[in-house]
């Protein structure tokens, strides 16, 4: 048993009185209070063991030693900014560079990656932040996620991929018809809250043509799907075809296993452009010695501890086994993913796929009760989200879908109990 200093009911007492009520808790009406980890487990503070099925941030493991070690000695040593020559920053540059396409050689370090961001300028191009705020900004367009399953054009579309494109086109048409010009068009490798959203092969290669015929470029987001996670390919951009390469791709999160450090990848043409600018780029903590040492080390793990392939194993027994409860639970409408980057979509019913939110939210509730640690994503919220430590193995999978075909067949009975069809997922 680990002794916490404080009771779970005090801490919860504090933090309601000291922290920002907009800085959102997981179970908010039954937080859990997390004191250790390790692996892809989580500790309360009654020493209760939780499986971790969705932080992607410790990529190849909570508290994993050779991360710690590196930090350690790195800290012992040196950490100052990147104003002074330090072989960390150029050799991390350079084992990110043999990871990525030749074209993507130049790097900028930050300590926080862009995913949805807090500055007006970031937070103004992405629907998750505006669409609670003031609303679009008449300069950003929004594209239709290319989702398959419920969006625009569906599986049953004969060509999906121009069909999507083709939105993309149209948007630009509209805009240069106004005046405006393309900068760049920015998307998720695999949109995570877009619904764990796997773009159809093709679909970048085509909208990349309008972008770059309109002048502007296209920035691949690998912040949460980066680093081997999708199993048949280190980057999720790789997905979609060797002959695709963006024109920057951004990282973070998974790049420090849960330290700050996050990175921007780009040609030497639009770096060579960006310094012609006469700004000069620099970030206090952005590759300093300790976080490179860091970088180092989680690339090292994966590479040891062969992270890449035993996520496409993993991932794909996960599916399988997801894919079975799929026969057996009308409630589930879709399982989709690559690795270990799975999105569980839950309807209400099969013809219009409505999503089925409550009873999604309910699972998880559930699923917090049998100690494992899911959560949901997409616009309505319906989306269970698996994006665990790579670590996660095929005996957590099975326990996962034991424990979720358990808690839906629980959910099924209760519905015909109650003899209302009405409110009942079929």
């Amino acid at each position: 048993m680990w002794q916490a200093q404080r009771s779970r009911q005090e801490t919860l007492a504090l933090r309601q009185q000291l922290i920002g009520s907009s800085c959102k808790l997981f179970f908010s009406n039954d937080p859990v209070k997390i004191i250790k980890a390790k692996g892809q487990y989580m500790y309360d503070e009654n020493g209760r063991r939780y499986l971790d099925c969705i932080n992607n941030v410790a990529h190849v493991g909570h508290c994993h030693p050779d991360i710690v070690k590196a930090a350690h000695e790195q800290n012992q040593l040196l950490n100052t900014n990147s104003r002074y020559l330090h072989d960390n920053l150029v050799d991390y540059a350079d084992r990110l560079s043999k990871t990525l396409p030749e074209k993507l050689c130049i790097f900028y370090f930050l300590n926080s990656g862009a995913y949805h961001g807090h500055l007006t300028s970031l937070i103004d191009i992405s629907p998750y932040k505006f669409r609670n705020l003031e609303g679009q900004k008449e300069w950003v367009h929004v594209a239709p996620v290319p989702d398959t399953y419920r969006g625009l054009y569906r599986e049953d579309h004969e060509d999906s991929v121009t069909a999507y494109a083709n939105e993309v086109k149209i948007i630009i048409e509209q805009a240069q018809e106004k005046g405006r010009k393309i900068a760049a068009f920015f998307v998720e490798s695999l949109p995570s809250v877009g619904g764990q959203i796997i773009p159809p092969p093709g679909y970048f290669q085509k909208v990349a043509e309008h972008v770059h015929k309109a002048g502007g470029v296209f920035i691949a987001d690998e912040i949460q799907v980066g680093f081997g996670r999708v199993g048949r390919h280190f980057w999720a951009f790789q997905l979609q075809g060797e002959d695709f390469i963006p024109d920057i791709v951004t990282m973070g999160k998974p790049i420090g296993n849960g330290h700050p450090i996050a990175c921007v990848a780009t040609t030497k043409e639009i770096a060579e452009a960006f310094a012609a600018t006469g700004v000069e780029y620099f970030n206090t903590f952005g590759g300093n010695p300790v976080s490179c040492a860091i970088g180092l080390a989680v690339l090292d793990v994966i590479e040891k501890e062969h992270l890449q392939a035993h996520a496409m194993e993993v991932g794909n027994f996960l599916m399988k086994l997801l894919k079975e409860q799929k026969t057996k639970h009308p409630i589930i409408g879709d399982v989709r993913g690559s690795g270990l980057f799975i999105g569980v979509d839950l309807i209400k019913d099969q013809a219009e796929r409505t999503p089925a939110t409550e009873e999604a939210e309910y699972l998880i509730t559930r699923l917090k009760e049998e100690y494992i640690l899911l959560s949901t994503d997409g616009p309505g919220r319906n989306v269970l989200k698996f994006k665990p430590p790579m670590c996660f193995n095929m005996e957590d999978a099975k326990f996962v879908v034991d424990t979720i075909d358990k808690v839906l067949t629980e959910m099924e009975k209760e519905c015909l109990n109650q003899q209302k069809t009405s409110t009942c997922s079929t």
